[in-house]
């Protein structure tokens, strides 16, 4: 995760100032901090796709590449698989699930900096949620699995919306269920859909570049920044330069 933080759509001279949310002088420019989970907050990469692996080998006999199965990570697992098959779609999200669930302790891996950059934010007062595409009791188990759980305010699953990203519910969920206002929040995710969803809510947006997203793609849904390491993004959430 080696690079720097990149302010990519700031209008403003200070980069972590953007319309609408102006930064506290001296701490953090927003009072809440949502994120997306899988390749956010915990290096899920390798499981989500040995999982997609997994079911596509037990049930239709198929080899997956890892370009592929990464493609789908940020949607809601279901309706990517009845795109892939109609026919086995609900068989394949079965037998992934399952796995899935057995394996999460096996092979979820922490991202080196996270709990302590959750930690900061919450002795700074910043508020922190996680949306995500998981369904919750799976999501419960990542955080759990990387020791986060009791520094996250509320998590937004599958479950409490019917439209997930792009759209912007899950995340509309999320604030409203903390009781704030979707423009004093910023969403931090990997992946196009969760900028894309960011924007729709109305919140700023920022990319992560270790997660299953590439750079170029992020760049191309105009975030409010790109960020290449967790204490760069730890750093900007808290409303400090890094040089």
């Amino acid at each position: 995760m080696g690079g720097h933080t990149v302010p990519v759509t700031s209008p403003a001279s200070d980069p972590i100032a953007t319309p609408g949310r102006p930064a506290t002088p001296g701490g953090p420019p927003y009072e809440t901090v949502l994120f997306d989970l899988d390749g956010t907050l915990a290096d899920t990469i390798p499981l989500i796709v040995a999982s997609y692996q997994h079911a596509f080998r037990t049930v239709l006999a198929q080899e997956v590449e890892e370009a592929r199965a990464r493609a789908w990570i940020g949607r809601p697992l279901l309706p990517a698989l009845l795109e892939e098959s109609a026919d086995h779609g609900h068989e394949l999200d079965r037998v992934y699930r399952a796995w899935n669930l057995e394996n999460t302790g096996r092979l979820i891996q922490r991202y080196a900096g996270v709990p302590e950059m959750l930690e900061a934010l919450a002795s700074a007062g910043v508020r922190c949620g996680v949306a995500t595409s998981k369904r919750r009791e799976t999501a419960m188990l990542a955080l759990e699995g990387v020791g986060i759980a009791g520094v996250i305010d509320v998590v937004a699953g599958l479950e409490d919306t019917t439209r997930h990203k792009p759209e912007p519910e899950p995340l509309l969920h999320a604030a409203a269920t903390l009781g704030v206002a979707p423009g004093t929040c910023v969403y931090v995710g990997d992946a196009t859909v969760d900028v894309l969803a960011a924007r729709a809510a109305g919140m700023a947006a920022v990319a992560v570049t270790w997660g299953a997203g590439e750079r170029e793609a992020l760049v191309a849904t105009g975030p409010d920044a790109v960020v290449d390491t967790v204490p760069d993004l730890t750093a900007y959430l808290l409303g400090h330069s890094r040089t």
